[in-house]
């Protein structure tokens, strides 16, 4: 593979013809040093040079539609070989007719057995006037059957109405190509986007069945990209292969820069090679002994001696991958863990309740938390099937606990608030319940928020169809460790339905039918493609590898959280009630009831709990991405006629509806796109989801969890009643029994593992506010308005910084000492709890 920089061209007249050449230099970028296969590829593409078979050129006329003749990429075999370690200068010439005009987009054909990556192209118009600019930033295949070419266009967008008459075909042309017929198996060098359900995540062959997502009213879910892989009984394959790639459009895959494909990578190699030699050496039922065994994992490091298995891409052994993702013991047999924030000042202060607490405001998961509207709380669920609708918490158990207010003052005055996951465990606990050691409640968790702003656990209801049962927090200064195994049981629930709603669903899943639309309906010269591109970069990649090890049958998730096989049936449920008009901050938070409409307060809300950091640094983002995207829509477009008139947005947003989140086309909460402000709207919900959404639930979770009793994601006991015989043994070893209830210990290795990963930055990463693409646009309103934007998130930095130095704002650290950094928008690579990427790509 080789990676094709700028072409930089000059006009001047060829004597003794009529035509104009073009004349121009090529940048060629040398890729991963990882991919031993590159020097191979290296010497046959050098080898199809001499034969004349390279890569040719053709401009198209914007005006006429004319093409240029083919012009080749010349001097390839002489500029730098197979050993080149800086960009590559290669030259071409277009010869064009005198009347040829402004280009407006070119042909690029590929004749060479490998592809090779195409950054941009770069003409200057005749006398040193306009310069014309192609931002390509692509791969281009070779099918190796077959000359391929691929259509590129300048930074000049046009709305469908202002195409140039020389681009309308070719506009059109390249939408027919991307959007294909919807059927055929999908190759490497395809570029087609088209819907699926996720009828992927079982394998018949292993006899791993899983329910189709998506298509039935029982299990709705997003849509995802059709592969067209063989399909047995409605169910498609998988290759046993440990590093089988799915597909995805070329332009989805990762660059050539190693830090992000190896992170993608990482994650098949724990679910392929690491895991099964994982499980021959750490029993399934092998619990942790005591806290300090878990703390040893960070002190003195696990051995891994025995962990020499297959290579994982260019590495030897999986030994090299471990030496990647964690600390440095001096021995490469041992893994040392990281330190996680959490334990870094206070190795104690996850236990408080305070801490307990906290985390729903600005840990892992802080948008679950609802400000209680009535009391007791009641449940929607059939009382026949799964017990009393009415919970069982009464003003007795949480009564001395509001600061001399009763019940009612506190639910008046918006005192009382309430992490749920009553309903959406109810009905599938007898199933969970089933499975291999597997124990779990439907919770409630009731908090009051004290007069200096911070929260206090009052009472934790645990039932299940046929019981209730609440706890309420000891007296200050005593240990109650039913409390503590009620607030594990709690904080499981929580693990669970983070991952799979708050992280996959409502961020990777729900944002990849946008992608899919995205390229199927707005032209490459659509103002809207280049404006949403960076918001989706490396999300179906990322995705697809998470079909593969994450949430597939028998995959991380699977085997690691206590719902098991049931988790993603779980989440299609929830997805039952999505609405993309909740998705976006201000209305999220609405209706949660964590605020409401407020003219006279900052961003026009007021929340119900002052220092919530999520909610106001959030806020900050929000604010500032809803004023970027309506100063470049203000840019794009006229008035509110124009955008109504827009015939690739309006097929954009029906598709979205009718194919991409076809389980949800009848909805009428849906925004209409008859208005510069609804599009608005539209995007700033797009891009928040895709940015700080993500980056919420996805940068802290080593901080948080990768220290498993803080955060579990299994539980294997029910708690014991009191005076019992399991009464007895918790009181006797209470550490112990509170292990053997949690994670065990393979889980907990492999959910670390994993964490460690997904919390990493890439090296490559691109953040709110920044564009590694400086030349997407050729519009000065549109780069004056991202200028604008770039100042305001650092800003938000800076607002952020100041936040967590204020120690009247205790939620800012809380008993841990972990500032809420989560959305201060940049960062550096690596496990840093801070930056906010453009998009979802890990």
């Amino acid at each position: 593979m080789a990676l094709l920089g700028g072409i930089a061209g000059a006009l001047f007249q060829d004597r003794g013809s009529s035509k104009i050449v073009y004349k121009g230099a090529v940048l060629v970028r040398k890729t991963n040093v990882l991919d031993v296969t590159n020097v191979g590829a290296s010497v046959v593409d050098n080898t199809a040079d001499l034969l004349g078979l390279g890569v040719t050129l053709q401009l198209i006329s914007a005006k006429t539609g004319k093409k240029s003749d083919p012009a080749n990429l010349e001097k390839w075999l002489f500029s730098g070989g197979l050993f080149a370690t800086d960009d590559v200068k290669y030259s071409v010439k277009f010869s064009v007719d005198p009347d040829f005009g402004l280009p407006g987009a070119f042909i690029i054909a590929n004749s060479h057995p490998s592809e090779f990556y195409l950054v941009s192209l770069t003409v200057e118009m005749p006398g040193g006037g306009k310069i014309v600019e192609f931002p390509c930033y692509s791969w281009v295949y070779n099918s190796n059957l077959y000359r391929t070419e691929r259509l590129f266009f300048s930074n000049q967008l046009y709305l469908p109405n202002e195409t140039p008459t020389g681009l309308t075909n070719a506009r059109e042309s390249d939408l027919k190509a991307l959007q294909g017929d919807g059927t055929g198996i999908r190759q490497d060098w395809d570029r087609i986007y088209d819907y699926d359900t996720y009828n992927d995540l079982g394998n018949p062959l292993l006899n791993l069945q899983r329910p189709t997502l998506g298509g039935s009213t029982d299990l709705p879910y997003p849509r995802r990209c059709r592969t067209g892989r063989i399909n047995i009984n409605g169910v498609e394959t998988l290759t046993l292969t440990p590093l089988n790639k799915f597909y995805i459009p070329s332009d989805e895959r990762f660059g050539a820069v190693k830090n992000s494909d190896f992170l993608a990578d990482g994650l098949k190699a724990l679910s392929h090679s690491v895991l099964p030699t994982l499980e021959s050496i750490i029993t399934f039922d092998q619990t942790f002994d005591s806290f300090k065994e878990i703390k040893d994992l960070y002190d003195q490091g696990f051995d891994i001696s025995e962990l020499v298995t297959s290579p994982v891409r260019g590495m030897q052994t999986p030994l090299e991958f471990f030496n990647e993702f964690t600390a440095d013991t001096g021995n490469t047999s041992y893994m040392k863990y990281p330190l996680p924030q959490i334990l870094k000042v206070n190795e104690k202060g996850w236990m408080t309740d305070e801490e307990f607490a906290r985390q729903m405001l600005c840990g892992v998961n802080p948008m679950m938390i609802h400000c209680l509207k009535e009391f007791p709380p009641m449940s929607t669920l059939d009382p026949e099937k799964y017990g009393p609708s009415k919970s069982a918490i009464t003003e007795e158990h949480i009564g001395s606990q509001l600061e001399g207010s009763t019940v009612q003052q506190a639910v008046s005055d918006k005192k009382l608030f309430i992490l749920s996951y009553h309903d959406e465990f109810m009905p599938y606990l007898d199933k969970i319940n089933s499975q291999r050691s597997s124990y779990a409640y439907a919770s409630r968790v009731l908090l009051f928020l004290k007069s200096d702003g911070t929260l206090r656990p009052v009472a934790i209801e645990l039932s299940t169809p046929s019981s209730q049962r609440v706890f309420v927090p000891p007296a200050a200064g005593k240990t109650d460790w039913l409390w503590e195994l009620a607030k594990a049981h709690a904080a499981t629930n929580d693990s669970g339905y983070h991952q799979l709603v708050s992280h996959w669903l409502r961020t990777h899943a729900c944002i990849e039918p946008f992608i899919i639309a995205t390229n199927r309906q707005l032209s490459k010269l659509h103002p809207l493609n280049p404006f949403l591109q960076p918001h989706f970069k490396y999300t179906m990649s990322i995705n697809s590898q998470a079909r593969q090890s994450l949430i597939n049958a028998a995959g991380i998730i699977e085997l690691t959280f206590t719902p098991g096989k049931y988790s993603m049936e779980m989440s299609a449920v929830v997805y039952k009630g999505w609405r993309f008009d909740e998705q976006g901050l201000p209305a999220d938070l609405i209706k949660r009831g964590m605020a409401v409409p407020d003219s006279t307060a900052k961003h026009g809300l007021k929340l119900a709990i002052e220092d919530y950091p999520y909610a106001a640094d959030g806020l900050e983002i929000w604010d500032a991405l809803e004023k970027w995207t309506s100063s470049y829509l203000d840019a794009c477009y006229n008035d509110d006629e124009a955008v109504a008139n827009d015939t690739e947005l309006q097929a954009w947003w029906n598709e979205v509806i009718k194919k991409g989140h076809a389980d949800k086309k009848d909805e009428p909460w849906w925004i209409k796109l008859d208005s510069k402000k609804n599009l608005a709207l539209a995007l700033t919900t797009i891009i928040w989801v895709a940015s700080a959404h993500h980056a919420a639930v996805n940068f802290g979770q080593y901080a948080y969890a990768g220290y498993m009793p803080n955060h579990p994601t299994a539980t294997h006991k029910p708690i014991p009643a009191e005076n019992s015989d399991e009464h007895k043994k918790l009181l006797a070893k209470p550490e112990e029994f509170f292990l053997e209830t949690v994670s065990r210990k393979l889980e907990a290795i492999l959910v670390m593992l994993t964490l460690e990963i997904l919390s990493s930055h890439a090296s490559d990463e691109e953040y709110l506010g920044q564009r590694h693409i400086s030349n997407w646009t050729d519009n000065p309103k549109a780069i004056a308005a991202f200028e604008n934007f770039t100042a305001a998130m650092k800003n938000v930095e800076g607002i952020v910084a100041r936040r967590n130095a204020d120690p009247s704002l205790k939620n800012r650290l809380g008993p841990v000492s972990i500032p809420y950094t989560l959305l201060s928008p940049a960062s550096e690579k690596g496990i840093t709890g801070k930056g906010v990427p453009n998009s979802i790509s890990i």
